[in-house]
């Protein structure tokens, strides 16, 4: 009887039911459903440069009574440092530079995916069973004894929770500071009340963005996951490539994630589809929780002004209105977000690497930027478009997606 730990190379093993009961805060993104599309599609495992190891802390009570499970940390081996969205590209070429090996490394994160959430899961406060502290206790001890063991030169916790980068400091993981913009219900009872905390000039803005877009489309709707047809994912697909290869970025995500996804978690996934002339021309694909909602893939076979705009941001601050969520991510990029009601927010992360002298220079580093970062994130408050003055994202807030800004 006791608190054991192991490993799996894949959650096909793993009861999905046991998982999901661990606390994913708001996120869904490490939820079972999520992360088996990523591995059934093929977007995670050989040869995608996501190597997954599951660590598992589980509670062995009284015979023949199985294991349960109480806690776990998806990790992965990377032999690069793509689809990250924390960047340590420079980090990487000056290991290089000084003969140091830099990959492999081990990042624990939500694959290809820069939304905030906790990356340690434990069994939720009031069920039974052993003490969080020694939950997390065990669970970061795997984490470094695999490290060790697959030879990983670093290790690299990326949009966690700011307690959890609290809770890693001690333990020698260095904070590092980064932001985004997300959108915060402040008990908005509808748009247009959400509009009346604008500046007027703002206002106006916004509703002409609107009308504009509303006006060369016939249809903008959302669609949820368990009403997507054949047609519908594979403009999913679509979209999601197309604005890959207009931007210059990558499909981390293979062909049938879209489909494998609503297949395993429809609950989860809504599609915002814009329709002209008979056809889908445009969508959205959101993430949504009962505590926040996720603005993923933007794409589109038409270039419409300000359509970006209504699918990607208005409808969804819309949505979060007329359903009483407190939180919008869009997303990882774009000062443009600002203009349109998205206040300025930390993310966090946290970072040790195994060589001594690369190690203290990376932390001189982080010291210099969190002060980089902090100033700046008073600098853009100042141009939050709201009557009332800037609204700044608590420090030590938790917040818990991308539209191809």
């Amino acid at each position: 009887m006791g608190l054991t730990r192991r490993m799996s190379r894949t959650l096909s093993g793993v009861d999905p039911a046991a998982w999901d009961a661990l606390d994913h805060g708001c996120s869904p993104f490490l939820e079972h459903g999520f992360l088996t599309a990523l591995e059934q599609s093929g977007s995670i495992g050989a040869g995608s440069g996501w190597d997954p190891h599951y660590i598992l802390a589980e509670w062995v009570g009284t015979a023949p009574a199985p294991p349960t499970l109480v806690g776990a940390i998806p990790c992965f081996v990377k032999h690069h440092s793509y689809g990250e969205y924390i960047f340590d590209f420079p980090w990487a070429r000056a290991a290089t530079r000084g003969g140091v090996p830099y990959y492999p490394k081990l990042v624990v994160a939500a694959p290809v995916t820069p939304a905030t959430g906790p990356r340690i899961l434990v069994r939720r406060d009031g069920s039974e069973g052993p003490a969080i502290e020694d939950i997390v206790a065990i669970l970061v001890e795997g984490v470094r004894a695999l490290a060790d063991d697959t030879r990983c030169s670093s290790i690299h916790w990326l949009f966690t929770t700011a307690a959890e980068q609290a809770r890693l400091e001690p333990l020698g993981f260095a904070p590092r500071a980064s932001f985004q913009f997300h959108w915060r219900n402040a008990g908005y009872t509808s748009f247009d009340d959400f509009l009346a905390s604008l500046t007027s000039r703002k206002r106006k803005q916004l509703r002409k963005e609107r009308a504009r877009a509303k006006a060369a489309v016939d249809e903008i709707g959302f669609v949820s996951g368990a009403e997507l047809d054949a047609d519908d994912l594979a403009a999913i697909d679509r979209f999601y490539r197309n604005t890959t290869d207009n931007h210059g970025g990558q499909d981390y995500l293979r062909p049938g994630f879209f489909a494998r996804l609503c297949a395993l978690a429809p609950e989860r996934v809504q599609w915002l589809r814009a329709r002209r002339g008979g056809r889908t021309i445009a969508g959205a694909l959101y993430l949504e929780t009962e505590g926040a909602l996720y603005g993923r893939y933007w794409g589109c076979d038409e270039t419409i002004e300000f359509l970006h705009f209504e699918l990607a941001y208005y409808c969804g601050i819309e949505r979060c209105i007329e359903r009483g969520i407190g939180l919008f991510e869009a997303g990882a990029q774009g000062e443009h977000k600002l203009l349109r009601g998205f206040a300025p927010s930390p993310t966090y992360s946290s970072h040790w690497i195994r060589h001594a002298g690369l190690s203290e220079a990376v932390t001189r580093f982080l010291d210099e930027e969190r002060g980089a970062v902090a100033k700046y994130l008073v600098e853009l408050s100042s141009f939050e478009p709201y009557k009332r003055g800037p609204i700044v994202a608590e420090a030590g807030g938790e917040t818990g997606g991308d539209l191809g800004d």
